[in-house]
């Protein structure tokens, strides 16, 4: 699952941020990577990040290993591990949740409970993310449109 999205298309080329595709993996194997962690790798191994499986439990536990030797490495400390949901709400297809409800409704869009459904994880996952408060927010609207949901 080697996927970037259009609107990442502004960084996808220098890997200057963290990709969408990387966050949800950091999510999946516990760790909190910081922009100043990922800006002290060189670009071959951010690309390592993008491309290495993290799909299952021993994906995970090995993405885990290889990101906090690499950050060690280069920082002198391992980046803080954070508690993994077994239920995180991009997986959750039975409801949307109620940020991305919330979110869409400020672009006057219902989402459908089959419009959720019929995405990917990873768009649910962005989706998610992109709808947090704490978030810029700027890419919902380019998402929503990317994934057809406008």
């Amino acid at each position: 699952m080697n996927i970037f999205f259009q609107f990442e298309a502004d960084f996808i080329q220098s890997l200057r941020c963290i990709p969408l595709i990387v966050r949800l993996k950091l999510d999946t194997c516990g760790v909190k990577l910081k922009l100043n962690h990922w800006h002290q790798l060189e670009k071959e191994e951010r690309e390592n990040l993008v491309k290495k499986p993290c799909g299952t439990t021993e994906e995970a536990q090995k993405y885990r290993h290889y990101l906090q030797e690499l950050i060690l490495l280069k920082t002198g400390a391992y980046a803080k591990e954070l508690e993994i949901d077994p239920n995180p709400l991009w997986t959750q297809k039975d409801k949307i949740p109620l940020q991305v409800k919330e979110k869409a409704q400020e672009f006057d869009l219902k989402l459908t409970l089959q419009q959720w459904q019929n995405l990917t994880d990873i768009q649910r996952f962005a989706l998610v993310k992109l709808s947090r408060p704490s978030h810029e927010n700027n890419n919902f609207l380019p998402a929503l449109k990317e994934f057809d949901l406008l």
